[in-house]
């Protein structure tokens, strides 16, 4: 196994079929469904080392709900279809093939026709703070000869934000 060149981690890639896997059931909240008895299921099927990124496949039922973004999501549709309303009342189609991009902070009702199937690579935002501090520790670091990598501390302020 080979390991990346800038840590002691072993690095694998990792491949799946999304399209045909068994998904577990993932609730929409009650709350957020405005039509409809929508079943939603998913299965997350890596998560990077930093913690800060994975990669899930999601299906839903017929229904129509509002969905709540905490993170950057982009997704690519499998199979099925649903119309997305974005917060500014613009409706948009979803099919297989098609891309899209919902920023962490924004929320959109999803009106779902048919069964449809994505897969979606999620981002937590990091705050730019923080993403300034980690690149002038790396430079530093960098600048004296060694390998970038987060500090402790920082370490330890992103697990308490919740991002690790």
């Amino acid at each position: 196994m080979r390991r990346h060149p800038e840590s002691s981690m072993p690095k694998s890639i990792v491949m799946a079929t999304a399209a045909t896997a068994d998904l577990d059931p993932a609730p929409i909240p009650t709350s957020w469904i405005l039509e409809g008895t929508p079943e939603a299921t998913r299965k997350q099927f890596v998560r990077t080392d930093d913690r800060n990124s994975y990669i899930v496949a999601w299906d839903c039922t017929p229904g129509r709900f509002t969905w709540h973004y905490n993170e950057d999501e982009t997704l690519v549709v499998l199979s099925g279809e649903a119309f997305i309303t974005t917060e500014e009342g613009e409706e948009r189609r979803l099919a297989p093939g098609d891309m899209a991009f919902f920023p962490a902070g924004t929320s959109a009702i999803w009106r779902v026709t048919r069964r449809i199937r994505k897969v979606a690579v999620v981002r937590h935002t990091v705050p730019l703070s923080l993403v300034f501090g980690l690149r002038v520790w790396n430079k530093i670091l960098r600048v004296v000869g060694l390998t970038g990598g987060s500090p402790l501390m920082l370490n330890l302020i992103v697990d308490s934000a919740g991002m690790l």
